[in-house]
């Protein structure tokens, strides 16, 4: 949910962008999964459920949240639960194809 009220202030969960940006990488190197909406959709959720949320409300909060995600440990955090996202939800598809 992002929600402008003005330039400065805003209502988010950076975690989100991170997860699905991380997941986008993690899909581009693989040809071995389904890539539909719904089983990248399961995929973020998944990985969501298992990171911290990351809310910001303004520029501050989100730059001092884009210096977190430059930390190895944040970066490490997030690809390890993009990738059993990825490992469960192809064992584990839930559409019809």
């Amino acid at each position: 949910m992002k929600t402008k009220t003005n330039k400065s202030v805003f209502f988010k969960n950076y975690m989100e962008g991170i997860a699905k940006r991380n997941l986008e990488e993690q899909l581009s190197n693989r040809d071995d999964l389904c890539k539909c909406e719904r089983c990248k959709l399961d995929m973020l959720a998944y990985a969501m459920n298992h990171l911290p949320s990351k809310y910001v409300v303004s520029d501050r909060g989100h730059i001092y949240t884009k210096l977190q995600e430059m930390e190895v440990q944040f970066n490490t955090d997030v690809t390890r639960e993009v990738l059993k996202a990825i490992e469960l939800i192809k064992q584990n598809k839930r559409h019809s194809k």
